[in-house]
């Protein structure tokens, strides 16, 4: 019988739970190598060899009926995992296609016991094959064939735990890279508890104000604090080289670390962010206003005691009453999303107009400074997945919203 896990309730995307890691303490810098690129762009095509497409409403293997999928990854041979959600929120299994698109294995499932997902959302593939699933009770590790090795736990108090954008760390063994808030760290996931450590500190917009501990449901509701449109988000990705590479500002300024966090070089194009407009405020925080109303209709799983659908909804109310309120940054980023390749190149997202479902233009740099072209705005994506030999992973819906996943070969030049 699998022991019954601690009672946590979710707020959708987010929970309350016991168990925070708190960190603190600037990233040296050390000597920068600035590197201004053309603002000229050089078009680049998208043309890729197709390798396999898996998914899609008419597919018949069982293996290939996927719900919605929360995670791609590849390992070092070329071997695509795939982290399928029984809903839209909450992970089910993972699955395992090789480098020709054949099935190769399904592990993991929903559950409350060792390797089982209560609310998996997060998938981290490592180059031997290995995984991790992030879940509400932790981080589940699984070996290269699927078997379950250990839970890794949070410590700390209590408070609102939030983990999202969780990246592979390119040169150790079964740690990862994450974010919190305007900090980068280095994570070592190969023990039975989490172990950290500070990589970076990113600049941050607003004046640094000194968090009080976090001991009771009252401050918990002191987090919420004021609501801002248009802040510059950190973006980042692990490098081949132990580093990251990150964007922290809304200008076109990305800044290369080498693996102990130090900035090195900072890759620069003469780009200037849109100015926001009354209009933008008003559609953003109508959009933000909508995804609240969702969150609140949506928030509460299982059966909480009142006490705690109390605290649930106060958060709720809180959090709305924040983007009621909202403040704005006077521009749009310039950059939208940062992806290293296999191989080690960038992958820039630029900004489109605030609201705008197209997908914006994509640079490709190297991380010594050249600059290799531009996929113009609206042909290509960001990839769900770089792998090695040149492998992307590209997620996608068919006209019924089934989940289908292309993958692609990248020309040598682009990888």
């Amino acid at each position: 019988m699998h022991r019954r896990a601690r009672p946590v309730w979710a707020i959708s995307g987010m929970w309350i739970a016991v168990g925070c890691v708190g960190f603190r303490g600037p990233t040296s810098t050390g000597a920068q190598e600035v590197v201004d690129l053309t603002a000229e762009d050089l078009p680049l095509s998208a043309d890729f060899e197709s390798v396999y497409r898996v998914g899609s409403a008419d597919a018949v293997a069982e293996w290939e009926q996927f719900s919605t999928i929360l995670g791609l990854g590849f390992d070092a041979a070329g071997r695509l995992y795939l982290l399928d959600g029984t809903d839209m929120r909450a992970a089910g299994r993972v699955v395992v296609v090789d480098a020709s698109g054949r099935h190769v294995r399904n592990f993991g499932r929903p559950g409350e016991g060792p390797g089982e997902f209560q609310r998996g959302t997060e998938l981290v593939v490592w180059r031997d094959g290995s995984t991790l699933v992030a879940d509400i009770a932790g981080y589940h590790v699984f070996a290269a064939g699927g078997a379950f090795e250990r839970r890794v736990r949070e410590t700390g108090g209590f408070g609102v735990v939030t983990r999202r954008g969780l990246r592979r760390e390119r040169t150790g063994y079964q740690a990862v890279v994450v974010r919190d808030g305007r900090y980068i760290r280095r994570v070592d996931m190969s023990l039975e508890e989490v172990q950290g450590r500070m990589l970076v500190e990113a600049w941050n917009p607003r004046a640094p104000t000194e968090a009080p501990p976090i001991v009771d449901f009252e401050d918990v509701l002191n987090t919420v604090g004021e609501e801002w449109g248009f802040e510059p988000e950190v973006l980042f990705d692990a490098l081949p080289t132990g580093g990251v590479a990150f964007s922290d500002s809304s200008a076109y300024a990305i800044k290369l670390t080498d693996a102990s966090g130090s900035i090195s070089r900072i890759l620069r194009r003469p780009l200037r962010p849109m100015a926001v407009t009354e209009g933008m405020k008003r559609e953003e925080r109508e959009r933000r206003l909508e995804e609240e109303r969702i969150r609140q209709a949506t928030a509460i799983e299982g059966d909480p005691p009142p006490q705690v659908l109390t605290m649930i909804n106060r958060y709720l109310e809180a959090q709305t009453a924040a983007v009621e309120n909202m403040r704005f940054y006077p521009d749009l980023p310039v950059v939208a999303a940062l992806r290293v390749t296999w191989e080690g190149n960038l992958w820039v997202e630029r900004s489109t107009e605030a609201g705008s479902s197209e997908p914006g233009a994509i640079d490709v740099l190297t991380p010594d400074g050249h600059y290799i072209g531009t996929f113009p705005a609206g042909r290509i994506e960001m990839p769900g997945a770089f792998g090695p030999d040149g492998l992307v992973a590209f997620l996608e819906a068919d006209e019924f919203g089934v989940p289908v996943i292309t993958v692609r070969r990248l020309t040598q030049k682009v990888r």
